[in-house]
């Protein structure tokens, strides 16, 4: 549903509040009709399919996120502009175990948006950190993984940077894998 439908239904439930309060005298009803012209005002500000996808990430069941946060086909049109961020952070996070490869662009312009909360800020910029030291760069992985640590105040994400950072410090084979007979190269000449 577009943002401003749910505006005009909260305007017209707040009228129709107020024509029940002071024209027919039903002071309770016209408060009952006030106090839901609130959800509509509520929803136009958080949106209900990414409330719904945040409940569902927090059951752990990515798919059903998914499924809700699929139900938003414009972005620009349904959400706030402050929910931006979430709609990418969200869609990140829900592709993040079946394609990682995926994460960066969503990652990315969840933080170009902006994120309100400062540990959602530190996820994005370790999951970001994890594609760069996945793709081989290496300097990025590691400023990036200092930016995550110093958002993460909490503590809660330490394990994982802590891991990533031995991540980097583990030679990559890479490079001298690509002619198995580089080793023996004395042998033949």
């Amino acid at each position: 549903m577009n943002k401003y439908i749910k505006i005009a239904i909260a305007a017209v439930l707040i009228l129709a509040g107020l024509y029940l309060m002071i024209f027919t005298r039903n002071l309770g009803w016209g408060i009952v009709v006030f106090l839901l012209a609130s959800s509509p005002i509520l929803l136009f500000f958080k949106n209900e399919y990414i409330l719904l996808a945040f409940w569902q990430l927090r059951k752990q069941n990515m798919e059903k996120a998914g499924e809700w946060l699929s139900k938003i086909t414009d972005y620009k049109g349904q959400l706030h502009k402050t929910q931006y961020g979430y709609f990418h952070y969200l869609l990140g996070l829900t592709q993040a175990q079946d394609h990682p490869a995926k994460v960066e662009p969503f990652m990315k312009k969840a933080l170009e948006y902006g994120l309100n909360m400062k540990h959602d800020r530190a996820m994005a910029t370790l999951n970001l950190a994890a594609a760069a030291i996945s793709k081989g760069r290496k300097q990025e992985g590691q400023k990036l993984l200092e930016e995550a640590k110093r958002l993460d105040s909490a503590g809660m994400m330490t394990d994982q940077i802590k891991m990533m950072k031995d991540q980097l410090k583990m030679p990559t084979m890479q490079k001298h894998m690509h002619n198995p007979n580089m080793r023996n190269r004395g042998k033949f000449f």
